[in-house]
């Protein structure tokens, strides 16, 4: 069963009105879409996304009239709020990374700990899998992949040993995946399957992760209102740091140089920075490992109009 991440926290930090709307932009199995739709009041609107199937199946069971499901990457979130009719929302929320039940389902080839085909895309039905994409790739990208996506300092060993491998056999399942990894490896932090890095960076690499984490982020402060709330959970330092940068980018735009200003000229933010950001707490952690990693982001739009801000794909935070 999932178990939603620091839900209580990400729902206090987008300080709920009870007449507005709302996003879920990482629907999953709905823990944070129940707690959102719990808050808010009959003329409220709650607009989920994810590109799951298996999250739209557990959408459809949700049979509530403020509550909209849109079967579709959050990179994808202005036409997804296009095509619901909303111009603006009140607060928006991302849990990012893989869930639980993703996890927990050998078929969809995530996780080393079950034997399954090697597959981790998030939607099946769009993409290639992680087993095509190894077959065909070159033993100097798989390194990269693996070295910059799982900050893993064996990639060059393991990128060897798969192309190695794969002139004997396609490398088609998870297992055999993280046994070949294994061999590679020479040592691994205690506690830490020496293939955790390696399965982490195909997951991102096939599902163009920390792309469309970027591509997300100006779109939503685009669609906010002033005083929406943007909450983001991320779980791996790639992504925070992603998120990270934005927000302070956008809560610190460039200054002119040598301009003398008044004070009523000051360039102002589109984002005021919520608070520090917030991890699990230990009575969580215990609860549910994977919160260990969680990082909570929260940020507040101002009035400022989106087309005065700097902050725009491909701008620096990005990099």
């Amino acid at each position: 069963m999932h178990q939603s991440v620091l839900a209580t926290e990400a729902i206090e930090a987008l300080a709920i009105r009870p007449d507005g709307i709302y996003v879920d932009g990482t629907f999953g199995r709905g823990g944070h879409t129940r707690l959102i739709l719990e808050r808010l009041g009959p003329r409220g609107r709650l607009i989920a996304l994810d590109r799951d199937p298996q999250a739209a199946a557990a959408a459809s069971a949700i049979a509530d009239p403020r509550f909209t499901f849109v079967h579709t990457n959050f990179a994808n979130l202005a036409r997804a709020l296009d095509d619901a009719g909303a111009a603006a929302a009140h607060g928006m929320l991302f849990d990012l990374g893989v869930s639980s039940p993703q996890l927990d389902d050998a078929a969809r080839g995530f996780s080393f700990r079950h034997d399954g085909p090697l597959d981790m895309r998030m939607d099946p039905t769009q993409g290639m899998s992680a087993a095509d994409w190894l077959a065909g790739a070159e033993q100097q990208e798989i390194e990269g992949v693996i070295r910059d996506y799982g900050e893993e300092r064996f990639a060059k060993q393991i990128a060897a040993a798969l192309v190695a491998a794969r002139r004997r056999e396609p490398i088609v399942r998870t297992r055999q995946l993280a046994e070949l990894v294994a061999q590679a490896v020479r040592t691994r932090e205690p506690g830490q399957d020496p293939a955790t890095r390696t399965f982490q960076a195909l997951r991102i690499h096939v599902n163009r992760e920390l792309e469309e984490v970027s591509v997300m982020l100006p779109q939503a402060v685009a669609r906010l209102a002033p005083q929406g709330r943007l909450a983001v959970i991320s779980f791996h330092s790639l992504e925070d740091r992603i998120v990270k940068r934005f927000l302070q980018a956008a809560a610190r735009p460039e200054m002119p140089r040598r301009l003398p200003l008044k004070a009523s000229e000051m360039p102002q933010p589109v984002l005021t920075l919520s608070g520090r950001a917030v991890r699990a707490s230990r009575e969580e952690t215990t609860r549910n490992p994977r919160a260990r990693s969680a990082t909570l982001r929260v940020a507040e739009r101002t009035a400022v109009p989106y087309s005065q801000s700097r902050i725009e794909p491909g701008a620096r935070w990005r990099n």
